[in-house]
């Protein structure tokens, strides 16, 4: 490859794909992001496309946006999720479930399906999936967003299978808690579910990690930009926490 780095981040306007964005910005490369937020407050350099990258047709038009902005890409970063419900299995929703699968595990599929073509035309790349540690550990009163990511897992360590030969690396992100907007709503949705007061929670979710601390979009950000960096060339199907040191997702407050 010769030139800054075409990379595509899915969910890219704000959290854990804006820190990717910013990371692989300050690194050189060149930034298109998808997001379902019109509104985000982005840099000007690089692209935005307006998509729900679940939805295939979408994805299609997303990048054909790529394809003319960059002519090819590099780096795709299948980052988009969503936390989906909370609440033990016998209350939720078929539609809640449907809903976190479309969001969490069809979309990286989608994405992955159209760039593995351009990446081999390329001579080769990377394919970095966002799954969570909740992909390796399980987590109680999270059913849906659990089972979406460990398929994300699956998914990583069966495409690196498939496209290794083409020069193509697939590894897959799990970041533990990652302080900012989005914990603040999955711990005020699981205090509403339990009952738990929110600082109670947010000191368990600290207690079971052995540095006793959240991370932030930026330690994802840079490892992002390691995996698809020469450094990293040889780094493929694997399956990496950024956690801080992940215990339990069972919090100390349970019995």
């Amino acid at each position: 490859m010769t030139g800054p780095q075409r990379v595509l981040i899915t969910g890219g306007a704000s959290g854990i794909g804006r820190a990717m964005a910013d990371a692989f910005r300050e690194d050189g490369a060149l930034v298109h992001i998808a997001d379902v937020d019109g509104t985000a407050d982005l840099p000007p350099e690089g692209g935005f496309t307006v998509a729900d990258v679940s939805d295939p047709d979408e994805v299609d038009r997303l990048f054909d946006d790529v394809v003319a902005g960059f002519g090819g890409l590099d780096v795709l970063c299948a980052n988009v999720g969503i936390a989906g419900p909370t609440g033990p299995v016998e209350e939720l929703e078929a539609s809640d479930w449907d809903r976190t699968m479309a969001v969490n595990v069809r979309s990286a599929f989608l994405c992955c399906r159209r760039s593995v073509p351009l990446l081999h035309e390329a001579g080769g790349g990377s394919i970095l999936l966002t799954a969570s540690t909740a992909g390796i550990t399980g987590y109680p009163m999270r059913s849906p967003y659990a089972a979406s990511k460990y398929a994300v897992v699956g998914l990583g360590k069966t495409l690196a299978m498939e496209v290794g030969e083409l020069g193509i690396r697939v590894n897959v992100i799990c970041p533990g808690s990652v302080d900012g907007e989005r914990i603040d709503r999955v711990i005020a949705a699981e205090s509403t579910a339990t009952g738990i007061p929110e600082a109670n929670l947010r000191a368990g979710y600290e207690k079971q990690v052995s540095m006793r601390t959240f991370v932030e979009g930026r330690d994802i950000g840079a490892m992002a930009v390691f995996l698809a960096s020469p450094a990293a060339r040889f780094v493929n199907g694997q399956t990496i926490s950024v956690d801080g040191g992940l215990e339990t997702l069972r919090n100390s407050w349970r019995t």
